[in-house]
């Protein structure tokens, strides 16, 4: 795209029709701009457009953004940036990134980091030394609108030291950037801060000032978070001495001036705090001369931080800080008289109270709300970090800690019990404080606490909440008293909670969207308890009295705003079909109410964990109403509408599930199965169909059903030739293959060989042509495992003959190089099994291994079968991993979710065989019965001692003899 009064025009009319509010000049504009996005030079000429002072202001800001979105996009792409027009665009992006108006100059700086994570340093070594020369002249300038929009790019591209794994080019790259950016960054830090000192009462435009400041200390964490560097190490005292200052310091002038003033200076404490805890946490003992000061001043700036929303992040760094410093070796700060209950008082209580935001989160997002309360991701919230600070105190004063919270507790109770109307969040507080410094046990879900007995606690102040007849009265108190429930469900007895079943199905009827998800969330939770031989606490005779009711009012929460698609309620319903009794009528009314949500959830699907659930339930109500003595065909009349749905309207999302189900429904179909199925396996053997990976491994489980339910039909025609073409393409693939293999095993085990006869010479030749191109373990593994397979249906001279007749003596080579070596490699009982098995039969009935020419192949094999049968798995199998395609693999198992309650069943093909090890023994010892003396000299010569050691071990377990 060249650069010329035309293509000014063009690209300028384009990106001002992109700003249209009516749609198609919008879409027109959008398509020629994308078009043209192909062309050589394109982003040069965006750049340039941006550059351009006669273009309207509107105009640019929209170049700026699709400049910094063509750079995302093809950068490093497959459709890359040419180097030419890279590097110009190199050469003019900071001097236009410095003269740009601050819209401009975020986009560009943004473009510029694009840039610099792949470039940056090696492919563009002149962007540092730019950078700081204008960052010296911005700063002898005083122009901070530069300074800061260098500090900016800086602050991006040195990011990566944040994130990054420890690496010898990550160091290399992080002392290029301290040998060239360190020294000025704390020239331009002490400059700014100087000029703030001189104008804090004078004034003066501050706001830049300090924005200065936060990047500095923004780009500090970065530089230092590897690991402490000599420069900053060498000037701490500086950069010590400013940081105390901005936690000391107020700054009326700045702060009460309204607006963004107070969160302007905040953002630069918080980043302070965060600095300062960086230090505590890796560098304490050069940090330790300046702790005391800080830890002063933090706990004076807390005091005096208000419980508004607004300074929420500068309460969550300050308390983090504080929290660190308890935990660590100078937790001694917090041993003084009354200092923990000055922290309590002051710090823990008020930050742990609920406030108008909490009561809005609650009622206006209850999505985000239960994502903080219950699901933990609450770390960076007031509630939760006061109470981590109480946590790292008591890892030193436990019993202080313990001493004062439960006088707290009963403090708060007290308060609440005085004026229940007004006191009501004291009694939350208390709740939220047990609940918040219980212990869990790692590994579990078993919660503990030491501040209250957790079953008097739950009769005396859990219990009233429960049994309070108006559901939706105090809803945040119901929900702290639902979540406690949950939490200590192990601690409370079963007789005490089953009281409150019917109490917690009340509850789903809750209009409030956190209560009715709490108690659903609760039952589900009960019903994975397990008792103390490790069964399951509660089963169906404690559901079945409730049960009616408890699932009309899981399907009716769904039917609240909001809730329509509430993954607790829709998981809630999958536990309990789980473990309730399932009649007929009752199955009937579950799926027809599951379709129905299936059916509305089709028209827009939005909420993954919603539909996973919602397909479980389904799943789960088919296997077990089948096992109940309920026909498929219950299931089958309200299913298939619905599933026919998403394959003729393309829910793509639903694809993978859908199959599933299908898969599931053939297994549990007696043959001949129905004829709609058979329209369903016309799809199946479609190209089309297995174009999109996420559907591979559910398209495999689907036609594995076929062929072991339909076998008869599947010998129809070209099918099998299809079915085998879909074996050959998903071998080619490694992140395939096994599913390829999964196949192909499936059409030995099912169909008789003489179907198979015609096919087995393509099947070895596109084996031979994969084992030549890629000897991954894998693939060798899966082979070992189909010939296993192939010799146990079809005998040892079938195997041997159908190999060597595509090449002349392969089997041996492939028995010498693949089979003998890697059989210890096998893992899996079934699969163990299988290969024993195999490979017993191969040294005890082929005439090759027979051949005394062939004693040591024989012998060989035999040492790896005892490897296999003796060792344990870890011991033997401790191959390398195969590196996973990347390319392949990119968003297949990330939209592949395996239906858990549709599993497929591990079918044993050697039922009648009860343990290997016995059966290699005695095949042996009758083997050897034959021509005595011969195979014990073969055994001495050929396997290894300690092998011997364990095959006689294996004869004298079975009293058998080898002679």
């Amino acid at each position: 795209m060249e650069w010329n009064p035309q293509t000014l025009q063009f690209l300028s009319e384009c990106f001002l029709h992109t700003l249209s509010p009516a749609p198609e000049p919008r879409r027109r504009a959008e398509s020629s701009l994308a078009e043209a996005a192909d062309r050589p030079n394109y982003g040069l000429a965006i750049l340039r457009l941006v550059a351009e002072p006669s273009v309207d202001d509107q105009i640019r800001q929209a170049a700026s953004v699709n400049f910094k979105n063509h750079l995302r996009a093809r950068w490093s792409s497959e459709a890359p940036i040419l180097p030419a027009e890279k590097e110009q665009i190199k050469s003019l992006i900071v001097p236009l990134m410095l003269s740009a108006t601050p819209k401009i100059q975020s986009q560009l700086s943004e473009a510029l980091a694009v840039i610099g994570k792949h470039d940056f340093p090696k492919a563009w070594p002149a962007l540092l030394p730019e950078l700081v020369s204008n960052l010296k002249n911005a700063s002898q300038a005083s122009d901070y609108v530069s300074v800061n929009g260098i500090l900016g790019t800086a602050d991006s591209i040195f990011n990566k030291f944040r994130f990054n794994f420890k690496t010898n080019d990550l160091l290399l790259d992080l002392k290029y950037c301290l040998d060239n950016f360190a020294a000025p960054l704390l020239e331009v830090f002490l400059k700014t801060a100087s000029l703030i000192d001189a104008s804090v009462n004078s004034g003066a435009n501050l706001r830049p000032l300090f924005q200065s400041q936060s990047l500095c200390c923004s780009i500090f964490y970065s530089l230092n978070f590897q690991e402490l560097p000599e420069f900053f190490e060498d000037h701490m005292k500086e950069w010590m001495g400013e940081f105390r200052k901005y936690l000391t310091t107020t700054y009326s002038a700045l702060e009460g001036s309204g607006g963004d003033g107070l969160a302007i200076v905040d953002e630069l404490r918080a980043k302070v705090c965060e600095n300062i805890n960086l230090y505590m946490e890796k560098n304490e003992e050069e940090f330790q001369g300046y702790l005391n000061d800080f830890a002063l001043a933090v706990w004076t700036l807390l005091g005096n931080v208000s419980q508004s929303s607004s300074r929420d992040q500068l309460a969550i760094t300050a308390i983090k800080f504080l929290t660190t410093v308890s935990t660590s070796v100078h937790h001694i700060l917090f041993a003084s008289e009354g200092v923990v209950p000055q922290i309590c008082q002051g710090i823990v209580i008020p930050n742990v109270k609920l406030r108008e935001d909490d009561e809005e989160l609650f009622e206006m997002n209850y999505i985000e709300f239960i994502r903080r309360d219950m699901e933990g991701s609450d770390l960076d919230t007031r509630r939760r970090i006061a109470c981590e600070l109480l946590k790292g105190i008591a890892t030193h004063y436990g019993d202080v800690v313990r001493n004062i919270v439960s006088a707290q507790i009963q403090s708060l109770l007290s308060s609440f019990a005085a004026n229940p109307v007004e006191n009501w969040k004291d009694k939350d507080c208390a709740i939220y404080l047990v609940v918040s410094l219980a212990t869990k046990k790692a590994g579990t879900s078993y919660v503990s606490t030491e501040l209250v007995d957790v079953q008097s606690f739950f009769e005396s102040v859990i219990v009233p909440e429960l049994q309070s007849p108006d559901v939706n009265g105090y809803p945040m108190l119901k929900a702290g008293a639902l979540k406690f429930f949950t939490m200590f469900r192990n601690l409370i007895s079963k007789p005490v909670a089953l009281k409150f079943f019917p109490d917690l199905v009340r509850f789903l009827a809750s209009e409030s969207n956190v209560v009715h998800s709490y108690a659903a969330s609760c039952i589900e939770k009960l019903l994975l308890v397990k008792d103390e031989v490790g069964g399951p606490r509660y089963s169906s005779a404690d559901i079945n009295p409730i049960f009616p009711v408890l699932m009309n009012n899981l399907f009716s929460a769904l039917k609240h705003q909001e809730s329509e698609e509430n993954q607790y309620v829709m998981k809630c319903i999958m536990r309990v079909l789980g473990v309730a009794d399932l009649s007929a009528d009752v199955a009937r009314v579950c799926i027809e109410g599951l379709t129905f949500i299936l059916g509305e959830v089709c028209q827009n699907p939005k909420n993954p964990v919603f539909n996973h659930y919602l397909f479980e339930s389904v799943a789960i109500l088919v296997k077990r109403g089948c096992e109940k003595g309920l026909s498929v065909s219950v299931f089958e009349a309200s299913l298939f509408p619905k599933l026919e749905i998403i394959l003729t309207n393309d829910v793509t999302e639903f694809f993978p599930y859908t199959f599933q189900l299908l898969a599931q429904l053939v297994e549990l179909n007696r043959p001949p199965i129905p004829p709609i199925y058979m329209q369903i396996f016309v799809i199946l053997l479609s190209p089309d169909s297995w174009k999109r990976s996420p559907n591979v491994p559910a398209l495999v489980r689907l036609l594995q059903a076929f062929l072991q339910k339909a076998p008869n039909e599947i010998n129809q025609g070209d099918r099998l030739t299809k079915v085998l073409g879909i074996f050959d393409t998903l071998i080619q693939s490694s992140s395939t293959s096994d599913q390829g293999f999964y196949v192909l095993n499936t059409v030995i085990e099912s169909l008789e060989y003489g179907v198979i006869k015609p096919y087995i010479s393509h099947i070895w030749a596109a084996l031979f042509r994969e084992l030549q191109r890629r000897r991954t373990v894998k693939l060798i593994k899966s082979l070992l495992i189909f010939m296993s397979l192939f010799l146990i249906k079809h005998g040892s001279s079938n195997l041997v003959d159908t190999m060597n007749g595509v090449q002349p003596d392969i089997f041996n080579v492939i028995l010498s190089q693949f089979w003998i070596p890697n059989l210890k490699l096998i893992t899996g009982a079934i699969e163990l099994k299988l290969a024993a098995v195999a490979s017993t039969r191969l040294i005890c009935e082929s005439p090759i291994l027979l051949d005394p020419a062939a004693a040591e192949s024989w012998g060989k094999m035999v040492d790896s079968i005892i490897t296999l049968l003796s060792r344990p798995e870890q011991e033997r199998a401790d191959e390398e991993p195969d590196v996973p395609d990347i390319t392949e693999n990119v968003g297949y198992t990330a939209t592949f979710v395996r239906l858990y309650n549709s599993g497929k069943k591990e079918e044993d093909p050697l039922k009648d065989i009860r343990d290997p090890r016995e059966f290699f023994v005695g095949s042996l010892s009758r083997l050897s019965t034959l021509s005595p003396g011969r195979y014990p000299k073969v055994i001495n010569e050929m396997v290894d001692p300690a092998n011997q050691a364990a095959l006689l071990q294996l004869c004298t377990s079975y009293n058998i003899t080898i002679v």
